[in-house]
């Protein structure tokens, strides 16, 4: 859900100033290379209707967009950095780069690093003659090559969202940016790649942040302008106590995930907004205002209300609680938005299902009748009563302990004549029901409230729904009084 977020800013900021939308596949690290991602996020972003304007898939005049593709290109600039002394070799084994750090902790060093101060100690290009560094090149020595962070300097930057942020060099790490792998790693070939593609803007999550004064020193080696930086907050946990995570959502029984995803290599399955039946509209409205707002009390937008109003001035610079009842709120609202033979075409395959047979007419209408009740589709399945025929009370539980509750003998005779003037006058329309039943209310000196219950539990079979009038204009007169009928017949052998 994050990453989906970090691409909506993106998006909607690019597309509120005229700019492209482009999608670059980050693989680099084949350690972390996971089977079927690049599809799932492609999908995943044609759902959320974030079509790229460049990706793998769509090609572009900066392609190829795959950093694996792209590999033979940032050796060139590795090397850049190496002839201008920004960058050097180091040769350090992993048993010698371990016992380094165990030195610095025994020495009291709370956070080990490989830095402007270490690296005199180490075996590179800096502390190794010219020569011999010529010669472990030559002989295929396993190296890296790694930034040269400046000694006694400061990183200056202003953060779109955060304002000015200062980091002494003294606290940054000479980074790998070349692996003995001969891939680079993400710090290089990010920003080689946001040269060469001129991103204007970068807009990512607040977990990059420690990584943007890397940054910032590796575009000032190059002597290239740098784009506009803007780390977005965190989302955190719905009771605001942490980053939300994918375990989170498990324990409370909310997806976090755009679609369904199982992961390749344990077999793990995580549930998807799609597959749960949320509309992409909501889900993007929902995330949208997960860290920004437009300024106003409006909550609904569309995409392209979306686009106009996004400002990244108006980005939080703290943490946004998730909210699941809110997002369901959000596909609430969407839903009864649908036109309603949209929303009976959806309810028709579920009844169908169901083993239900109805036609789409039908369902539409149903689906007018039960959506302001609904939040899913899936919802409007409690309406089955208006799909069938007979007395929706024989394997009814729930409804006939409400019937004993509130049966009364006294309203028997009521309903009975109510029955009479169905079958005698033939209602078709809500207006019709309601005037028929108000009036024989009226004549009998009986109010809604102790008839209108019965009326709904022998007709829906339940105490929640829409109104009687509507549901009995779909149902018919005919099936009504049926349905009245065994009702009656129900409670009377009770008694």
């Amino acid at each position: 859900m994050g990453g989906v977020r970090t691409a909506l800013y993106n998006y909607l900021f690019a597309k509120k100033h005229g700019g492209q939308f482009l999608l670059r596949i980050e693989d680099t690290d084949r350690t972390r290379f996971v089977p079927g991602a690049e599809d799932y996020i492609k999908e995943s972003l044609e759902w959320c209707g974030m079509v790229p304007d460049e990706s793998p898939w769509k090609g572009g005049p900066d392609g190829p967009y795959r950093q694996s593709d792209r590999k033979e290109l940032y050796k060139q600039y590795a090397d850049e950095l190496i002839e201008k002394d920004k960058a050097y070799y180091a040769f350090d084994t992993s048993e010698e780069l371990d016992a380094m750090r165990e030195r610095l902790k025994a020495a009291g060093v709370a956070a080990p690093a490989y830095n402007a101060v270490t690296r005199e100690h180490m075996k590179n290009s800096l502390t190794l003659s010219a020569d011999e560094t010529k010669e472990r090149l030559a002989r295929g020595d396993e190296h890296v090559i790694r930034l040269k962070v400046p000694r006694h300097s400061e990183v200056r930057f202003e953060d779109v969202i955060r304002g000015w942020v200062v980091v002494h060099s003294a606290n940054i790490d000479d980074k790998v940016l070349f692996k003995s792998d001969g891939m680079p790693t993400y710090h290089l070939a990010n920003i080689v790649d946001d040269h060469l593609m001129r991103i204007t803007h970068v807009i990512r999550g607040e977990e990059w942040l420690p990584s943007a004064p890397v940054h910032v020193l590796i575009y000032e080696a190059f002597g290239w302008e740098r784009p506009a930086f803007a780390h977005l907050p965190l989302i955190l946990k719905p009771d605001g106590n942490g980053k939300l995570s994918k375990r989170d959502g498990d324990r409370l029984g909310f997806p976090v995930f755009s679609l369904d995803w199982t992961d390749p290599t344990t077999g793990e399955k995580s549930s998807g907004y799609r597959e749960k039946g949320y509309y992409p509209e909501a889900f993007i409205n929902m995330l949208a205002l997960l860290g920004w707002n437009p300024g106003t009390d409006q909550e609904i937008m569309s995409m392209d209300e979306l686009c106009r109003l996004f400002d990244l001035d108006r980005v939080h610079k703290g943490g946004a609680k998730f909210d699941p009842d809110k997002t369901n709120w959000f596909n609430q609202q969407y839903l009864r938005m649908r036109p309603d033979a949209e929303l009976g075409a959806q309810l028709l395959e579920k009844l169908k299902v169901q083993g239900i047979d109805t036609t789409l007419e039908r369902a539409s209408q149903a689906a007018a009748l039960l959506k302001e009740r609904a939040t899913f589709v899936e919802d409007m399945l409690e309406g089955t009563y208006l799909f069938t025929h007979g007395s929706p009370l024989p394997d009814n539980v729930p409804a006939k302990v409400e019937l004993k509750k509130r049966w009364k003998p006294e309203v028997a005779p009521v309903i009975e004549e109510f029955v009479s003037r169905l079958e005698a006058k033939q209602p078709g329309t809500n207006a019709e029901f309601q005037a028929i039943f108000e009036d024989l209310l009226q004549e009998k000196g009986m109010k809604i409230g102790q008839v209108m219950p019965l009326y709904r539990l022998f007709v829906a079979g339940t105490m929640q729904g829409p109104g009687m009038f509507d549901v009995s204009a779909l149902l018919g007169s005919t099936e009504v009084a049926v349905r009245l009928k065994a009702g009656l017949d129900l409670c009377r052998e009770w008694a």
